[in-house]
């Protein structure tokens, strides 16, 4: 499995961007996605799940203002953060469990300016 995210950048508070992570293989449609992030000097985090059947869950710092989503014909999994704060920076990964694997992407930075 290969995960390929993009979308990341520099914006103000209050402002929004939207992450994108293409996955390879057949199996997207099954597998359990997921968006993390690592703040410098912290530990990397959970923001959000999206389970094969449609099951999502977000982490209370995130919840009202991020959503995730995906596009199985496109094997694509989104993160649409809204209302952006600075303590929203980040690098934010992509993941994907098949198997009981969990597979990494590369990180995109998003840096939130107050």
């Amino acid at each position: 499995v290969q995960l390929q995210a993009s979308g990341g950048g520099s914006v103000q508070a209050g402002g929004s961007l939207r992450l994108s992570c293409v996955a390879s293989g057949r199996i997207f449609r099954l597998s359990e996605m997921g968006w993390h992030r690592q703040a410098p000097g912290k530990q990397r985090e959970l923001v959000a799940t999206i389970y094969s059947g449609g099951t999502i869950r977000y982490s209370d710092s995130v919840k009202g203002r991020f959503t995730i989503s995906r596009d199985n014909a496109e094997n694509t999994v989104y993160l649409q953060m809204n209302s952006l704060k600075p303590e929203d920076t980040a690098v934010h990964y992509c993941s994907s469990v098949v198997a009981g694997i969990r597979y990494w992407g590369q990180g995109t930075q998003v840096t939130v300016s107050s």
